[in-house]
This record gives C-alpha cells, sequence and structure tokens, in this order.
C-alpha cells in the first residue's frame, strides 16, 4: 500500500452557483491535511482552488502553490501558501506538479482541470511517470467524462492495458484508498510494437 505526502489536486478556479462544488473542496483539503498529505494545487486564490488551499492551511496542512507570472501579476496568486513557486509557463506548472507530488486528484473544473488530468493519464501511459491519477467523481459531475473513457478503451484507442489508469470513486475517503494500491501499468515504451 503507497502512502502519499503530497497529491497534486487539479480543479477549477471558478465558483459554481452550486454551493455543493465549493463546499467538496473545502472538504477535500480538510481531508488531505487531517491525514498529513500536503496539496500541491495551482497557486491562486479563487474558486474551488482557494477553497482546497484555505481549508487545508486552517486543518494544518502543507499547501504548495505553483502559479505562471501571469496570473501572479493579475493578482490571483494566493501569498498564504506554506510555499509558492511561481513558474514562467503552463508547461512548466505542470511539470513542478509531477515532480513535487506522489500522485494526482482530480475534482470538478473546467478546460484548464481537463488539460492536467489527461495529461496526466497521458505520461503515465507513455512511463513519465508511475503515479496514480485520482478522479473524484462528486456530485456525478464526471459521469458523461468516465463514459467517455470507457468508450475510448471500448473502440480501441486507450489500450487495454491502460483501461485503468484513471482510479475513479465518489468520495475522497474511498478514492485515497484506490490510490494506494495503484499498480503501474505497463507503459506504451516498455511494449512491442505489435502490442500498439
Amino acid at each position: 500500500m503507497t502512502s502519499f505526502k503530497r497529491l497534486a489536486v487539479y480543479c477549477g478556479s471558478a465558483t459554481p452557483a452550486d454551493p455543493a462544488y465549493m463546499q467538496l473542496a473545502r472538504h477535500v483539503g480538510r481531508t488531505l491535511a487531517e491525514r498529513g498529505i500536503g496539496v500541491v494545487y495551482g497557486g491562486g486564490k479563487a474558486g474551488l482552488m482557494g477553497a482546497i488551499a484555505s481549508s487545508a492551511l486552517e486543518a494544518g496542512g502543507e499547501v504548495i502553490g505553483v502559479i505562471p507570472q501571469a496570473l501572479v501579476d493579475m493578482e490571483v496568486a494566493n501569498k498564504d501558501c506554506t510555499e509558492l513557486h511561481v513558474v514562467d509557463t503552463m508547461h512548466q506548472r505542470k511539470q513542478a506538479f509531477t515532480d513535487l507530488s506522489d500522485g494526482f486528484v482530480t475534482l470538478p473544473g473546467g478546460v484548464g482541470t481537463m488539460d492536467e488530468l489527461w495529461e496526466a493519464i497521458s505520461w503515465a501511459q507513455l512511463g513519465y511517470h508511475q503515479k496514480p491519477v485520482g478522479l473524484l467523481n462528486a456530485l456525478g459531475y464526471f459521469d458523461g467524462l468516465v463514459a467517455f473513457n470507457r468508450h475510448m478503451a471500448d473502440i480501441g484507442f486507450v489500450r487495454e492495458a491502460h483501461r485503468n489508469i484513471m482510479i475513479i470513486d465518489r468520495t475522497i475517503d474511498g478514492l485515497l484508498g484506490k490510490m494506494a494500491e495503484h499498480r503501474p501499468a505497463k507503459t506504451i515504451v516498455q511494449m512491442r510494437v505489435d502490442d500498439l
């Protein structure tokens, strides 16, 4: 069973009208802190991102923000973080998420959140990391995405060995339990050409 020092948390910087999403983010931040798991996140103070960070900090947890300079210039950086890493590009930001964490947890969010999730999955397929990639499908937010991921595998665009890279649960406790049992998949670079 894997234990986590830090997890990268991907989520939206927006605040949806439904308060359940902000409550979810606060619950996740608190839960990670109470379990002694540090949060690595996008370094912002707005929306779900801000709720994750503030709740983890309030519970005594470690919070490491990674934010591009352009967003710092817009004054959206959360300067209350335990550490705030300022980078030049989004590519550097995502690399830092991977370097600083032992795995990834995705909460509801928009296009940027999806970009981060799919890159973590793609990099796992290629063997650029062997860390668990979790999807917290709370409130049914990701039902369509889960179905689409299954559809890609059923059609054959996701290899059978990679069908379960995306670890899914509806609760943070359940998700962390599944992620702790993670076993890396056979990567594309380990496969023969005939397997591809």
